[in-house]
This record gives structure tokens, C-alpha cells and sequence, in this order.
């Protein structure tokens, strides 16, 4: 009996140590397997953290560009209104010229008017007081031609008046 015990014991330790070598196997086999599926697991981390840090390169790339953009609009419009300002403070001055020439030019037609009027009214008087001395002048002389006909009238009238008394006194 006891070699069937024995033997029976060192089957059943046979068998133990299958199922122990069986259960290291299958240990070693699992954990072979979680090294595989950490290694796995490790390496897809790392594949997602690198894609993760290429997306976010590429986003702040992007975000660089739009900015970028945006500063190049931001100035392109502010040069534009730059240049829109000094159009308009051109155009402004070039009328504020425009509108002091004419008011300039408006000035020098006034005055050159002032100064003709002045000259036809200078030109008038003179006329007129012409006028008035020569009529003077004119008048005087026919008073002068009206008195020497009456003082000729008058002396022929003597004249005659002289001739005839002495007309009378010859036929008397």
C-alpha cells in the first residue's frame, strides 16, 4: 500500500507540480501577455501623446497663421485709412486753396469794379463840371453877344437918330 500511496502521492504531487508548472506557464504566458498589452498599451500611449503634440504644433501653427492674418488685415486696414486720412486732408486743403483763390479772385473783381466805379464817377464830375463851365462859359458869351447887340442896337439907334436931326436940319 504504500507504494500505491506513494505512488499515489507522487502522482498527486506530479500532478501538482504540472499545475503549478501549468499555472507558472499560464502566469508567465499572462503576464507575458500584460507585458505585450502594456508594451501595446505604452507604445499607443506614446503614438497618441506624439499626435497629440503634432496637433497641437498644428493648432498653434494655425492659431500663429490667424494671427498673423489677422495683424497683416489689421494693418492693411489701418495703412488704408491711412491713406484714406491724408486723401481727405489733401482734398481738404486743396479746396480750403481752391476756395481762398476764389474768394481771392471774388475780392479783385469787387475792387476792380470799386476801382471803375470810382473812375466813371472821377470821370463824370470832371464831364459834368466841364460842362457846367463851358455852359458858363457858353451863357456868359451870349450875354456878352446879347448886351453888345443891344448897345449896338443902341448905338445905331443913336447913329440914326444922330442922322436923321441932322437930316432935318439940312431940309429945314
Amino acid at each position: 500500500m504504500k507504494g500505491r500511496e506513494l505512488w499515489s502521492a507522487k502522482g498527486v504531487r506530479l500532478l501538482e507540480v504540472r499545475e503549478l508548472t501549468q499555472m507558472n506557464i499560464q502566469a508567465e504566458t499572462r503576464d507575458q501577455a500584460d507585458a505585450n498589452a502594456r508594451h501595446a498599451a505604452e507604445t499607443e500611449i506614446r503614438h497618441l501623446k506624439n499626435t497629440i503634440g503634432a496637433l497641437r504644433d498644428n493648432l498653434e501653427a494655425f492659431r500663429f497663421d490667424k494671427e498673423e492674418s489677422v495683424q497683416q488685415a489689421v494693418q492693411r486696414s489701418a495703412d488704408e485709412i491711412e491713406q484714406l486720412k491724408s486723401t481727405t486732408t489733401s482734398l481738404r486743403d486743396e479746396l480750403e486753396s481752391l476756395r481762398f483763390e476764389k474768394d481771392a479772385a471774388v475780392q479783385q473783381a469787387v475792387q476792380r469794379s470799386v476801382d471803375e466805379i470810382q473812375q466813371l464817377k472821377n470821370t463824370s464830375s470832371t464831364l459834368r463840371r466841364k460842362f457846367e463851365s463851358q455852359r458858363f462859359d457858353y451863357e456868359a458869351m451870349l450875354q456878352q453877344q446879347k448886351k453888345d447887340h443891344v448897345n449896338e442896337n443902341r448905338h445905331l439907334q443913336e447913329t440914326i437918330e444922330t442922322l436923321r436931326s441932322k437930316l432935318e436940319k439940312l431940309d429945314a
